[in-house]
């Protein structure tokens, strides 16, 4: 099974098992967290610090951190790549993987702007590339049920609108820590490159309602 996998969907088999990885790795070593998570101060002044907006998506805060970006990874990452093979042939891999890289960088930008000057913010994490493999899922898939806090059964196309709404109010108000506007540009990312790689992606969107 795990051979079918990183046979078939290499690049997300691939994105899973570093994530996985390289996670853990730095649970036991904390001194690599330095290294890896993305430091907007020093982002913005050092171009060559550039390479921590890719790192700091490999690596998480915790284990249950990891775990929830994980699960939501394993339920549609594969399914995204399978999907975009299936439209696009070999091709399909290759614009999963810049879905992907794309959304790392782009769900970044407004962190490293805002806290360009904030020499003690740091951010870690794949939320932001994962919230981007989840909402260009919904765009092929509106009416599926997502389980919200694997409980609460909802449509994805109501799920994608509160979550749109939570991030914008959370990156305002909410104190508690997280990267809200990381998952805001993120799922912003992997809707308009979906739209950019399937035009008609929108108009099978508006057919399923």
């Amino acid at each position: 099974m795990l051979l079918n996998y990183l046979l078939n969907l290499p690049v997300a088999s691939v994105i899973f098992a570093l994530t996985i990885g390289l996670s853990i790795y730095v649970f036991s070593n904390p001194q690599w967290y330095g290294r890896l998570m993305l430091h907007p101060y020093s982002v913005y002044r050092d171009k060559s610090k550039w390479y921590l907006v890719l790192t700091s998506g490999l690596i998480h805060k915790d284990w249950m951190h990891l775990l929830f970006n994980m699960i939501t990874f394993y339920y549609f990452g594969f399914g995204l790549e399978a999907t975009f093979v299936q439209i696009s042939g070999p091709l399909g891999h290759l614009w999963f993987a810049l879905l992907y890289i794309v959304a790392l960088v782009l769900s970044d930008i407004a962190t490293i702007i805002q806290n360009k000057d904030n020499y003690g913010y740091h951010s870690l994490g794949a939320s932001g590339a994962i919230s981007a493999v989840l909402f260009s899922y919904i765009l092929f898939d509106p009416k599926m049920l997502l389980g919200i806090f694997m409980i609460i059964p909802m449509p994805a196309y109501i799920f994608a609108v509160l979550y749109l709404g939570y991030c914008i109010w959370a990156s305002k108000n909410a104190s508690d820590g997280i990267n809200h506007d990381a998952h805001l540009f993120g799922a912003l990312t992997g809707i308009l490159f979906t739209l950019i790689l399937y035009p008609w992606i929108f108009k099978h969107f508006v057919s399923q309602f």
